[in-house]
């Protein structure tokens, strides 16, 4: 009777390790060929991040045959056991994370576990074809990774306005594939019936806990998990923060690895640029500078304004978020130079956007103009010597009228504020390649769209 259930036994074990082998062998000629292409993957972000995707055993930001490798070591008590070791999420570290680590190389797994921007656990299921996108820039880094409109089954209200309504933004020409699409509230109010009545593999919320006084963000999700819907929480481009970390992980996702790290290469060709000549600058040489977001005398910390990372010294460091501050204090401190943001909301509908023709300056030549004819203002060496401009809420990281483009903000500010060393970085033909390249728009730039104000020389 042992000798029997020996036998069973050694049966069963049998049973389980071919079961492993199958998928192992069925991908070994892809794997070898992922491995060839793996120095493709090798571009890093400008601060180290950890790629939180169940599956990258060595905390690293890309998963690949090292994470194969640390997974058996960790099996044979070579290594310690780290978080995304369980690549299958099942509770335990075994063979089967080994495969199912192989099957993410290769982009053949059948779902795939992550930490979201908001550090919630998601668990989605692949293929995914029926997705609901509330925040415009989500469905921006979407659409930059080349995730047709066809799986795109719900989207934010505000991406079909028309420039009339309460925020004033038109982003018809913008995101004209989606005009069609069933609308699911805007990014503070996703509607949740609405959203559970498509029927979606997946919904984006974006990563905060939403305004009070509204049924929240997190209510929305909390609501949404409770039907099975896994919720992915992103910024995808909400001040420009953590972009690279998000395309790639994104990129894994839905199965877009190479389109994703050809936007990184690129987007960071020009980020780079501007860090390096940014780091041989003096403090003396830095320009002292007073960014108003939007209404009058208001402004906002580093996230918001970018002043540091283009070389400028901002005239309020205190300030961390967006607040109102003394006209006086900003005569008293004396800024070099004044940007402006022209935002819809503060400024009024049609001043700047992609619905205006290229040459109709007229409306954001009068917000530029307010500032230099403020009577407190007269003295300010940033007005006296005309350094005052205007950028539109299209291209910053916040506001109704944004998206996914905040890093234009960036060239344009580093390029205003230091002419001479950015003399040879392009900010419209950045523009203008982002939007043919990227996002697949036949929108010409020297014939529609006003965006700063006055261009830089």
């Amino acid at each position: 009777m042992e000798t029997k259930n020996k036998i069973v036994a050694l049966l069963g074990i049998a049973i389980v390790l071919c079961l492993v082998a199958i998928p192992v062998i069925a991908i070994a000629a892809e794997q070898n060929q992922e491995m060839r292409k793996e120095s493709a993957f090798d571009v890093k972000a400008p601060d180290d991040f950890v790629l939180g995707i169940y599956g990258n055993a060595n905390e690293d930001d890309t998963i690949d045959m090292r994470d194969v490798t640390y997974i058996k070591l960790v099996i044979f008590g070579k290594k310690p056991e780290t978080k995304f070791c369980d690549a299958n999420y099942d509770g335990r570290v075994s063979m089967l994370d080994v495969v199912q680590t192989k099957l993410i190389i290769v982009g053949k797994e059948g779902e795939i576990t992550f930490i979201d921007s908001y550090n919630k656990t998601v668990t989605v299921k692949k293929p995914i074809n029926r997705i609901v996108v509330t925040w415009r820039g989500q469905l921006e880094m979407l659409r930059t990774l080349g995730v047709g409109a066809d799986r795109i089954v719900g989207v934010e209200t505000l991406i079909q306005s028309s420039g009339t309504g309460k925020y004033g933004v038109n982003y018809k020409i913008f995101f004209p594939e989606y005009q069609d699409k069933p609308t699911v509230g805007i990014v503070w109010t996703p509607d949740v019936e609405k959203i559970l009545s498509l029927n979606p593999d997946c919904v984006f919320l974006i990563p905060s806990p939403g305004m009070r006084g509204t049924t929240t963000v997190d209510d929305a999700a909390d609501a949404l998990k409770s039907a099975g819907i896994p919720v992915l929480r992103f910024w995808c481009g909400v001040y420009d923060r953590d972009v690279i970390r998000e395309i790639r992980m994104l990129g894994y996702i839905f199965n877009k690895r190479e389109r994703a790290e050809e936007f990184i290469q690129w987007r960071e060709e020009f980020m780079n640029l501007i860090r390096e000549r940014v780091e041989k600058i003096s403090e003396e040489n830095k320009p002292k500078v007073y960014f108003e977001t939007g209404r009058a005398y208001y402004t906002g910390g580093e996230y918001i304004t970018n002043i540091e990372f283009c070389g400028g010294k901002t005239i309020f460091p205190e300030v961390t978020e967006s607040t109102q501050v003394d006209p006086e204090a900003v005569v008293e401190r004396n800024p070099d130079v004044i940007i402006k943001v022209a935002a819809p909301y503060a400024t009024g509908p049609g001043v700047t956007g992609y619905d205006l023709n290229a040459d109709d300056i007229t409306k954001i030549k009068e917000v530029r103009d307010e500032i230099m004819n403020r009577p407190e203002l007269k003295n300010v060496n940033a007005v006296k010597n005309g350094r005052v401009y205007v950028i539109s809420s299209y291209i910053v990281g916040y506001g109704p009228a944004s998206g996914g483009r905040a890093f234009l903000h960036k060239v344009y500010m580093a390029k205003w504020l230091h002419p001479d060393l950015f003399e040879d970085l392009d900010p419209k033909a950045i523009h203008q390649e982002y939007l043919t390249r990227f996002q697949g728009l036949d929108i010409d730039l020297d014939e529609k769209g006003v965006f700063v104000y006055p261009e830089p020389s």
